[in-house]
């Protein structure tokens, strides 16, 4: 009989020492804190996921448990560029160590160079995909060509006026060129 794993209370160990897999298709409206992040959210938006576990072998021949999450999705935002609603193609792909508890993780987490966290019986894989989905949401979302064209212009008469009245700088060299000539 094959142990049956869910998302929402992973036993991390047991899923790593079966090699175990989960993968899912859920509505982005699933995931609160993304959902409240969104612009134009809609039920079909979807994020796909997978979580593989395993038990690697260290120096010393401990096991070490280990998670493997690839999650995609598209998040609805607005391009900052033309100010127009744009779908941000986002991708994970992370791999955690678990350690026995907070504190083994947070003595180790200067000096290693894997992201760790915290062994559980009762794991939320969901909240760690969404971290991840936050963390992976760019600063300034924009769109590779904005669907309209993006005007240039300043607001501020005050600037375009003294812009107009400045002189060129180069007007000067230009002037001294005519007198050397002559």
């Amino acid at each position: 009989m094959t142990k049956e794993f869910s998302p929402q209370r992973l036993d991390v160990k047991a899923f790593a020492q079966a090699g175990g897999r989960l993968a899912g298709h859920d509505s982005l409206l699933k995931y609160e804190r993304l959902a409240q992040e969104a612009k134009g959210l809609h039920p079909d938006l979807m994020v796909d996921w997978e979580a593989v576990g395993e038990v690697r072998t260290a120096l010393g021949g401990m096991g070490q448990v280990w998670l493997h999450i690839k999650v995609t999705a598209s998040f609805p935002m607005e391009c900052q560029r033309c100010m127009t609603p744009v779908d941000v193609p986002l991708e994970v792909d992370r791999e955690f160590r678990f350690v026995a508890d907070e504190a083994t993780a947070e003595a180790l987490d200067d000096e290693s160079e894997e992201d760790l966290l915290a062994l559980s019986r009762e794991f939320d894989l969901h909240e760690l995909i969404e971290d991840e989905l936050l963390m992976a949401l760019p600063v300034v979302p924009k769109h590779d060509e904005c669907p309209t064209a993006v005007p240039l212009a300043s607001s501020d008469d005050d600037f375009e006026e003294a812009n107009d009245e400045k002189p060129n700088p180069f007007a000067a060299l230009a002037a001294l060129r005519k007198d050397n000539k002559g």
